[in-house]
């Protein structure tokens, strides 16, 4: 990788110019960024992820963070003792690992990034759905896979009654960058735990953001010959799961984007969080770290 310090001051300099179109396209909008994979836990992906979303909130483009957690809830139920048990690929979550799942995601993961983005030089505040009546949940009904008459019980996996981005709005308006972990709250005070790209889907619809950022461990959605699909459409999509390009744990991440673009974000894109620096090289610049998936 070139080292910016052996880069002419015009070429910077140009750099810096190009990004003027992006930067007035973004001013004062909210760009929603659902934060995992290599990107959480390498450490130079990380500090160069603080340092993006820092970056765009000092340029008065509102970043939210949503974050995931799966590998390390799984490494906390490990030094428990406690072995994990899924239903069609669906965590069971029993009040225990309920706790497991809050203490890690609300205050290992969540307080982590807090961390990171106020080393770069921002201001975080982290939360969960619960603050601020955020994210109203309700136990998720799972349908059997081959027998849609049978129900399974996976404890208190939630599903989205309503989302109020209230609590959200007023921290961006004071200058922080909201940290949101994936965790709903139920009618009688119960905590649920949620899928973090359905979260930040619904998020991000509820704040009218203008973009969803997906970090990824891939380089975008590929096709069967495994080349990068740059722009996808709901017609291309419903082809796509046709014929078995689009399956296993990318189904619910292509729908949950797909329901934001129809939902009114402008664009959702699928980006490779391997790459260092991505968020600004896919909105502050010309270049294509992944897939962008529009309604229509």
């Amino acid at each position: 990788m070139t080292d910016i310090h052996t880069i002419a001051a015009s070429d910077k300099a140009g750099v810096l110019a190009s990004a003027l179109p992006y930067i007035r396209q973004f001013h004062g909008k909210t760009v929603l960024v659902k934060y995992g994979g290599n990107a959480m836990t390498d450490q130079s992906l990380q500090k160069a992820f603080a340092q993006d979303v820092v970056l765009l909130k000092l340029l008065g483009i509102h970043p939210v963070v949503v974050h995931g957690g799966g590998p390390q809830i799984e490494n906390a139920l490990k030094r428990l003792g406690k072995k994990g048990e899924f239903i069609q690929g669906m965590r069971v979550t029993d009040a225990e690992t309920m706790g497991v799942v809050e203490w890690v995601l609300a205050g290992e993961v969540q307080q982590h990034i807090v961390s990171l983005i106020q080393q770069a030089g921002g201001m975080a505040v982290g939360l969960t759905g619960r603050d601020g009546g955020t994210i109203r949940a309700k136990k998720l009904t799972m349908q059997d896979n081959t027998n849609p008459a049978i129900t399974h019980d996976v404890g208190q996996v939630g599903e989205i009654v309503g989302i109020d981005p209230s609590t959200v709005k007023t921290l961006q308006s004071n200058g922080y960058i909201p940290v949101v972990s994936p965790i709903g709250l139920g009618d009688h005070g119960e905590s649920y735990n949620i899928n973090a790209d359905v979260v930040a889907g619904s998020l991000a619809v509820a704040l009218q953001a203008e973009r969803l950022m997906m970090l990824t461990n891939i380089s975008g959605v590929l096709d069967q010959s495994g080349q990068l699909l740059a722009e996808l459409t709901s017609v291309r999509i419903d082809e796509l799961v046709a014929d078995g390009t689009i399956s296993g744990g990318m189904l619910p991440k292509i729908a949950g984007a797909l329901e934001a673009a129809k939902s009114g974000v402008q664009a959702v894109h699928v980006i490779d969080g391997r790459i260092p620096h991505v968020l600004l090289l896919e909105i502050l610049t010309d270049h294509v770290c992944g897939t962008v998936i529009r309604s229509h």
